[in-house]
């Protein structure tokens, strides 16, 4: 490995092998403890979008809270729908749901938002591009769910995993805004493991993974976006060597979001010359 490898592998916390169980275990073990630490909290709180990251995180929470309830400490799960619009794949986000079997759903659809707030800046000579109106989407989403968690004592759970952290993949106070994020230390392969083993239906951890922000882009693959597949990205995280160009993009992505995984600065904490 080169130094940087080291480095990244170090701060992204993935290992080569994850037992399963022991995996799953840990997720809920942790949510449950986070939440035992905060009396104020009643209620976890995370949007569903039928896709992989989501679906995991949701039903670990589920299993949290169920045995939570088992302890006398009272919390519940809300599932959040958050369309724009019409949602392409509502049908897995349908499935999501039967498959975690949340305490309670919630749905917002966020087109009228979205579109207000573009229409609000472009009237002030703000044009957003396609990409960046994603990224109020994004953000639009993670509104909504932090003003659910405010009403209903609760907190937001992040879907943000390891191999999204290493390139940035995710808007910054958008979906990488939470309160916990239960799935770091995981890379793509190893989320999907875990979704194997807890029996979830087959076509949602094998489903191909798109944020799906961009109107003149419907549905294109991360992979796409990213230029380098998530194999390669599992291969760098597990310490493995991956082609040169794989590599080169991989630390390409992780240098230029680093601003995304740091707290803001103060002049008490910005580095001195």
């Amino acid at each position: 490995m080169s130094n940087l490898q080291e480095i990244i592998v170090k701060e992204m916390n993935v290992q080569p092998m994850i037992d399963s169980e022991q995996e799953a275990r840990s997720i809920i073990q942790f949510i449950k403890s986070y939440v035992q630490s905060h009396s104020f909290i009643q209620s976890l709180v995370l949007g569903i979008s039928g896709g992989q990251d989501s679906t995991l995180a949701g039903k670990l929470c589920q299993t949290a809270v169920n045995e939570l309830k088992e302890e006398k400490i009272h919390c519940q799960f809300i599932a959040v729908k958050l369309p724009y619009g019409e949602q392409k794949d509502a049908a897995e986000v349908e499935d999501a749901l039967k498959f975690i079997q949340p305490d309670a759903v919630v749905t917002i659809n966020i087109k009228s938002a979205v579109d207000q707030s573009v229409q609000s800046l472009k009237d002030a000579g703000i044009s957003l591009t396609d990409f960046q109106k994603g990224n109020e989407k994004a953000r639009e989403r993670m509104k909504v769910q932090f003003s659910i968690a405010a009403n209903k004592q609760g907190i937001v759970i992040g879907t943000d995993h390891s191999a999204e952290s290493v390139t940035g993949f995710y808007t910054k106070y958008g979906d990488g805004a939470a309160d916990i994020a239960p799935l770091f230390g995981l890379n793509k392969r190893q989320g999907r493991q875990l979704l194997k083993y807890l029996e979830a239906p087959k076509h949602l951890y094998e489903k191909v993974p798109t944020a799906d922000l961009e109107e003149d882009k419907p549905q294109l693959p991360d992979e796409e976006a990213l230029g380098v597949s998530y194999d390669h990205i599992d291969d760098y995280l597990e310490g493995k060597s991956v082609p040169d160009d794989a590599q080169e993009v991989i630390e390409r992505h992780y240098i230029k979001s680093a601003h995304k995984r740091e707290l803001a600065y103060t002049r008490h904490t910005w580095p001195k010359n």
